[in-house]
């Protein structure tokens, strides 16, 4: 048995706001401690098959030419940006004018299995759809029989 009785410290809670200042904007943390997205840093999921990967990135809300894809020295970037500008103008001197600006970046180490040149990208319904084929060399041969001569 404990002798000790925990008390109700602000510890959790202090630990919990320090690790949201030092985690990704995109991620926060709601009163039940569960995590949420923001919309700031779309989301992805990767996927690898004998002949290739697969990466799908959520970012509903854009068009195919928002979207930049970019290779340097097996980094793998994708960026998009968004801009929205609105003037409203009421009678008198009053005059409004909201921006808003939308954009993330995220990049991938690529490894040394993939066949650069055969990446293809495709937008449709929200989801960023890349596929990243890997190289002959690196898919999986079948097993074979040596003879012994």
């Amino acid at each position: 048995m404990n002798k000790y009785k925990r008390a109700n410290s602000p510890l959790p809670s202090i630990v919990r706001m320090i690790d949201n200042l030092f985690n990704d904007e995109a991620i926060n943390h709601n009163r039940q401690g569960l995590t949420v997205w923001n919309g700031s840093m779309p989301a992805v999921n990767v996927k690898e098959t004998d002949d290739q990967f697969e990466l799908e990135l959520a970012a509903p809300g854009k068009s195919k030419s928002d979207f930049n894809i970019e290779i340097d020295a097996d980094i793998l970037t994708i960026s998009a940006e968004q801009k929205e500008v609105k003037e409203e103008e009421a009678e008198g001197r009053f005059t409004r004018c909201e921006f808003r600006y939308n954009g993330f970046k995220r990049s991938f180490t690529l490894p040394e299995s993939v066949d650069v040149a055969k990446i293809a990208a495709n937008y449709v319904d929200g989801i960023l759809s890349l596929v990243i084929p890997k190289k002959e060399e690196a898919k999986p041969q079948p097993a074979r029989k040596i003879d012994v001569v």
